[in-house]
């Protein structure tokens, strides 16, 4: 086939592949990016004296239809080693949510305090955004926290926020969050690495450039902020990443922390279907975000560009892992020139050095969660990886595809608290003075 030599046609093969490698490359420096150098690992650590408590929080749990789950996290949350008097803890629900509203009252009951207790709202939209407003109005306190309806919570998280807002004089703290089922599914193992790495290491290079978007859960801000920005966006699909975009370009400094210890515990979604559905979600409201624009408003290029990066990523992602198969094919089948053919299989290079990241990343995982690593593990991931890439392009286009279709109704995950474990045992506070 002639038209195979035609310039132009190498042109894009190698432009195309130039483009892929180059993004490849930079998703691997923001996976690294705290192990390059070994302050920013200590760095990103929790503190390992506590403060005196002097701010106070209010912790909002967004549930619906989670009666399996949310008793034991209302427990979980008020057992916290914290001063009584400085935390409230507020479930709010959907008002025809009878069974989670009965589950969560129980729970309120059972501690008998005045600072623990259900709010409730009606009409729609029926989503988290919606009811984390409604919550906002409803509270008081200090710094405002979200924790989802699954969600294993350290006793000391709020020491650990309190001490850095006061320490490093930051308003906006984001806590690790970390997926921990890893066993429950072939596409749990890979799930989960995501979050390792996100929050262990690319969100601290957020922090560093100054556009942090935030996490939906483990993220602690100071109630004027909030306020400020007009609460969360309940019309937003990301209403976590969107008020974290809103809340950076304001200039406000982030916090970052990451320590497996404190770390908030979930799982995995269930099912395969409800995997899709998670990460549909998530992209499409990437690109409600992006469309928004709110993010144009950051003084700085580099900020506007990761930005920009950042909200069209998992699209990115879709195309690198539709790609690589026909790439392949077109390689080992069509007639082009033997530099073209091996620029072309770059990308494929990146995606092993890719693995190989992954691959130390679970052991790592495994080594900081006190986890053993067993051969089924290794070959589970390994069969997953490449389909895991497929999974990742298809909710991606199934974000599309609803955005073209006008649909933004809320898709939820299921929650089964598969993740569960028993809680950490304390360890000693010193009064640092802070």
């Amino acid at each position: 086939m002639s038209t195979l030599h035609e310039p132009v046609f190498q042109a894009l093969i190698v432009l195309l592949s130039v483009a892929l490698t180059t993004q490849g490359f930079f998703t691997l420096a923001l996976m690294l990016y705290t192990w390059a150098r070994p302050e920013r690992l200590e760095d990103s650590r929790s503190p390992k004296e506590y403060g005196r408590p002097q701010l106070s929080f209010t912790a909002i749990l967004p549930a619906r239809h989670e009666e399996e789950v949310i008793a034991q996290t209302v427990h979980h949350v008020w057992n916290a080693d914290y001063p009584k008097e400085l935390l409230e803890v507020v479930v709010v629900c959907e008002r025809g949510d009878h069974g989670t509203i009965a589950e969560a009252q129980r729970a309120a009951t059972e501690i008998g305090h005045p600072n623990v207790r259900v709010v409730t709202f009606n009409g729609g939209p029926i989503n988290k955004p919606h009811g984390l407003n409604v919550a906002l109005r409803a509270t008081k306190h200090d710094v405002i926290t979200i924790f989802d309806a699954e969600d294993d919570v350290h006793p000391h998280i709020f020491q650990i926020v309190n001490t850095i807002m006061l320490r490093d004089r930051t308003r906006i703290v984001q806590a690790g969050v970390q997926l921990m089922d890893f066993r429950s599914s072939w596409f749990a193992i890979h799930n989960v690495l995501e979050y390792f790495f996100w929050f262990k290491s690319r969100l601290h290079f957020h922090a560093h450039v100054g556009m942090v978007p935030l996490g939906g859960n483990t993220v602690f801000i100071h109630r004027d902020l909030v306020e400020r920005v007009g609460g969360w966006d309940e019309g937003c699909l990301t209403e976590d990443g969107d008020i974290g975009i809103r809340l950076s370009t304001l200039g406000e400094r982030i916090a970052v922390t990451y320590d497996a210890e404190h770390a908030t515990r979930e799982e995995t979604p269930p099912t395969l279907r409800s995997f899709v559905k998670q990460r549909t979600r998530w992209n499409q409201g990437f690109l409600q975000v992006l469309r928004k624009g709110d993010w144009k408003r950051f003084p700085l290029r580099q900020q506007r560009w990761l930005a920009a990066y950042t909200l069209v990523y998992p699209f990115l992602q879709a195309v690198t892992g539709l790609l690589w198969i026909p790439a392949v094919t077109a390689m080992a089948w069509l007639d082009v020139p033997v530099v073209v053919a091996m620029l072309s299989l770059l990308p494929l290079y990146v995606l092993g050095f890719q693995y190989v990241t992954n691959l130390v990343g679970l052991v790592e995982f495994t080594h900081a969660y006190g986890s053993a690593l067993r051969p089924r593990d290794l070959v589970v991931f390994t069969l997953g990886f490449l389909p895991y890439q497929l999974l990742l392009s298809i909710g991606a286009i199934r974000a599309v595809w609803r955005v073209w279709a006008g649909a933004t109704n809320w898709e939820k995950t299921e929650h089964k608290g598969s993740h569960r474990l028993p809680a950490p045992q304390k360890r000693l506070i010193t009064d640092t003075g802070v």
